[in-house]
């Protein structure tokens, strides 16, 4: 299934949000940030849902969570933040959460494998919580911004060693380093959820599909039997539509 998230959608409240989606799009993955928090909305969304012939699963917040931070408290924090947006997501039969792999240290050099290291206790923690709710969480691989943690096939391999967490492949992500293909090849068997928009291998610029110099036929022919949703990140409703008519036509 084609799906849609923006992180400006948050921006207003869900009632204005949701109809507009609804006309093009038969699932959202909702950010729960700023108008979109998952605690705040979880009520006004439930009666909504049942009005719409749509599923829904959960992008958990990133702003101001570090799962890899050095500071303990708020590691500590940052997971249990997303331990809490699992429980309304299974409450609301939300069965998959993609979250992010936390970010390095901005203000002081060379603590990068100790922040790696962290972010693995954190997600050791979050490999349980997913067998223990049953639900799936997906780690999404990063851009190319050197305070990101996992933008590489290497570098997202090394987080999940020793869990079962599978991941969300971001298709622009991968782009702006370069590791489309390198990401498939590695991590392919473990890709449950894939966020697709474009870029032009400069920046994580979230065009609209086919406005880049990203090859989606080739893409998606790599990612083969894959038949979890494609969610399309975009800007705006119209971006996404427009993408929306363009991945309709690679995969019929």
């Amino acid at each position: 299934m084609i799906g849609v998230s923006s992180p400006s959608f948050s921006s207003y409240p869900i009632e204005d949000v949701l109809p507009g989606l609804a006309r093009f799009f038969k699932h959202w993955e909702i950010v729960s940030e700023a108008e979109h928090q998952l605690p705040l909305i979880a009520p006004r969304l439930a009666m909504m849902m049942e009005n719409y012939d749509m599923t829904f699963s959960l992008h958990a917040p990133f702003c101001d969570i570090n799962i890899a931070s050095l500071n303990e408290r708020i590691r500590e924090s940052s997971v249990m933040e997303i331990i809490n947006m699992v429980e309304y997501a299974v409450n609301m039969n939300m069965r998959t959460v993609t979250f992010h792999p936390g970010l390095y240290s901005m203000a002081v050099p060379d603590m990068q494998e100790r922040s790696v290291m962290n972010a693995k206790r954190s997600l050791r923690m979050l490999d349980r919580i997913s067998e223990e709710y049953g639900v799936i969480m997906a780690l999404e691989n990063m851009p190319s911004m050197p305070f990101m943690l996992g933008h590489t096939a290497e570098e997202m391999s090394f987080l999940i060693d020793g869990t079962n967490l599978p991941i969300c492949f971001d298709v622009g992500h991968a782009n702006t380093v370069g590791e489309i293909d390198k990401i498939i090849d590695a991590l392919g068997d473990r890709i449950v959820n894939v966020h697709i928009h474009d870029n032009d291998g400069t920046a994580d610029k979230h065009m609209t599909i086919g406005d880049g110099n990203i090859d989606f036929e080739a893409c998606i022919k790599k990612l083969g039997r894959y038949m979890g949703n494609y969610i399309i990140e975009s800007r705006s409703l119209e971006s996404a539509v427009e993408s929306l008519d363009r991945i309709s036509l690679l995969l019929r």
